[in-house]
């Protein structure tokens, strides 16, 4: 670890005005966002099941269900199928 650069920094820190030190926690505050790993790099499985599941619920409920017919692989495919 670079003590010395620490203290040069903690002094500099030290020297600046309240205007100055709220735009430095700013930018420190902003660069410690920019570090964040996005959800699918860092969830658990418990958080995916979890969020896919809220994704799902999301999304209306009244929907009408297709018939056996319209999903039937010859409906599907037709001729090719």
């Amino acid at each position: 670890m670079n003590t010395k650069l620490v203290e040069s920094l903690a002094q500099v820190v030290k020297s600046l005005t309240s205007e100055e030190r709220e735009l430095f926690n700013a930018k420190v505050n902003s660069l410690n966002e920019a570090e964040e790993r996005p959800f699918y790099e860092t969830a658990t499985t418990e958080e995916w099941i979890a969020a896919f599941r809220e994704w799902a619920e999301s999304h209306s409920h009244d929907s009408p269900m297709l018939s056996d017919e319209a999903i039937s692989r010859e409906s599907i495919y037709g001729e090719r199928g």
